[in-house]
C-alpha cells in the first residue's frame, strides 16, 4: 500500500496525499453487512459534549465486522474492500456454509487465500490461540478475554509481537512498547493489520477535515483570560511559568488520566519505560 500524491493545482493540493486504492478489488459492499453511522457530534447518552470539535461530515455506512469467528471456521477471501468507518482495509470472506463475513485485512491477505480459525496451521491471516502461535511472531486483533472477540491491535498498520509464554500467560509487546500479559487461550491473528501507510497521509486542506466530521479548533493562547487559562496578554502564554492546561484548568501534558487500575496487574513493562523500537 503506497501513498498517492496530487498535482499542485492549488495550494491545498500541493501538500495533500491520500492512500493508494489499487489493493481494493470491490466497488460496492454487501448491503446486508452495512449499518448507518449515527452522528453523535461528540455527545454522550446524556447529550453532554464529552469530545469537543466534532460534528457535521459526510454520511457514512460502516461495515459490520465479525471480530469473533467461531473456532473451526474455514473461509476464502473473496474481496478486499474499503471501510469509511475505520483506517484499516477489510476483507470479504465466504465460509464453508456460503455465508459472507467482513474481517480486518492483513498485510499479506490476498483474494483467493484460504484462512482458518483454530487448527495448527501457522500462516498469515489464520486465527489461532496464543498457546499455538510461535514465540516471536507478529500478531494483531488480540482478544482481551477468551471468547470475547478481538479488541486490541486493530488499527491500520498496527502490529504486536508475542515475546514469551509463562504458564497460563503469554507476554505480548504492544504497538506502544508496553509488554502485557494475555491468557494463552486468547485468540490472535497472524500478521499485521493492512494499510500501514495510513499514518503518512497528509490532510492538506481544512475542508477535508470537515468532511471527516472534525470541526475547527481555536487555540487557547488567542482567547481571553476569562475563556482559557492560556488566554490574556499578561499571564497567558508567556511569563506565567505554569504548565499547559485544558480550558477547565486540568494539566494537559504529563498528567496521568488512566483510571482502569484493575488491569494494571497484567502490565509487565509500562510503555513509559519501554524502549522505543527503531
Amino acid at each position: 500500500m503506497s501513498i498517492q500524491k496530487y498535482k499542485p493545482t492549488t495550494p491545498a493540493r500541493r501538500g495533500m496525499t491520500t492512500a493508494d486504492m489499487s489493493a481494493i478489488t470491490a466497488k460496492k459492499p454487501v448491503k446486508s453487512l452495512l449499518s448507518a453511522k449515527k452522528q453523535k457530534s461528540g455527545r454522550n447518552n446524556q447529550g453532554k459534549i464529552t469530545t469537543r470539535h466534532r460534528g457535521g461530515g459526510a454520511k457514512r455506512f460502516i461495515r459490520k465486522i465479525n471480530f469473533n469467528l467461531p473456532v473451526g471456521t474455514k473461509a476464502t477471501i473473496e474481496q478486499i474492500e474499503y471501510d469509511p468507518g475505520r483506517t484499516a482495509r477489510i476483507a470479504r470472506i465466504k465460509d464453508e456454509n456460503g455465508e459472507l463475513h467482513y474481517i480486518l485485512a492483513g498485510n499479506d491477505m490476498k483474494v483467493g487465500q484460504k484462512i482458518t480459525v483454530g487448527g495448527d496451521k501457522v500462516a498469515a491471516g489464520n486465527r489461532l490461540p496464543l498457546s499455538d502461535i510461535p514465540v516471536g511472531s507478529v500478531i494483531s486483533c488480540i482478544e482481551l478475554a477468551p471468547g470475547r472477540g478481538s479488541q486490541a491491535v486493530r488499527s491500520a498498520g498496527a502490529r504486536a509481537q508475542l515475546t514469551a509464554r509463562e504458564g497460563n500467560y503469554a507476554m505480548v509487546r504492544m504497538p506502544s512498547g508496553e509488554i502485557r500479559k494475555f491468557w494463552v487461550e486468547c485468540m490472535a491473528t497472524l500478521g499485521a493489520v493492512g494499510n500501514e501507510q495510513h499514518q503518512n497521509i497528509k490532510i492538506g486542506s481544512a475542508g477535508r477535515k470537515r468532511r471527516m466530521g472534525i470541526r475547527p479548533t481555536v487555540r487557547g493562547v488567542v482567547m481571553n483570560a476569562a475563556d482559557h487559562p492560556h488566554g490574556g496578554g499578561d499571564g497567558g502564554r508567556h511569563g506565567s511559568g505554569k504548565p499547559p492546561r485544558s480550558p477547565w484548568g486540568q494539566l494537559a501534558l504529563g498528567y496521568k488520566t488512566r483510571r482502569r487500575k484493575s488491569t494494571d496487574k497484567m502490565i509487565v513493562k509500562s510503555r513509559h519505560t519501554a524502549k522505543r523500537r527503531k
